[in-house]
């Protein structure tokens, strides 16, 4: 229950950080989809396409060391998510859809959402055994590069003039 507590306050407070200095500068032919986890906290894998397709399917829960994975998830709607279940998963907004609700009833519930690729990479940076995704342009050294996704985006449709969320 105390983990629970812990990472709802978290979804909180990026949810509702104040949006301050801008996302670093990209170069827009080197724009990347990855999918990303603490650099600090060494999950006991190293997932290929089909290892992350099944950790935000929620068919994997626990690493090779017993860590719980959470997958997080940007909102519906967004470009890049989109380009996330189409490119990772192989569905569509409406099949991803369909497929949770039959999960729901399962007792299975979908990853969190968090607001943005920042509230992502500060939530992956500090929650043991979060995973999940954003444009290589918010990457910083709190986080690393599990799978390259997709391997080139538009800068200005992947967010990367986004401003990023102040630094704790």
């Amino acid at each position: 229950m105390r983990i629970h507590a812990h990472l709802l306050a978290w979804i909180a407070a990026l949810a509702l950080a104040p949006l301050a200095t801008p996302c670093p500068a990209a170069d827009t032919a080197t724009v990347r989809l990855v999918a990303i986890a603490s650099a600090s906290q060494q999950l006991k894998l190293t997932p290929d396409r089909d290892d992350l397709r099944n950790i935000f399917l929620k068919k994997i829960f626990i690493d090779d060391g017993g860590q719980r994975l959470i997958p997080v998830n940007l909102p519906a709607g967004t470009p890049l998510r989109a380009l996330f279940a189409n490119r990772l998963l192989g569905m569509g907004e409406g099949q991803l859809a369909d497929y949770w609700n039959r999960q729901y009833f399962q007792g299975v519930s979908p990853p969190y959402v968090l607001a943005s690729q920042q509230a992502v990479v500060r939530f992956v940076a500090t929650t043991p055994g979060a995973i999940g995704y954003v444009a290589s342009c918010h990457l910083d050294d709190q986080v690393r590069v599990l799978l390259v996704i997709d391997p080139a985006l538009d800068a200005a449709a992947a967010g990367c003039g986004e401003p990023a969320a102040r630094q704790p």
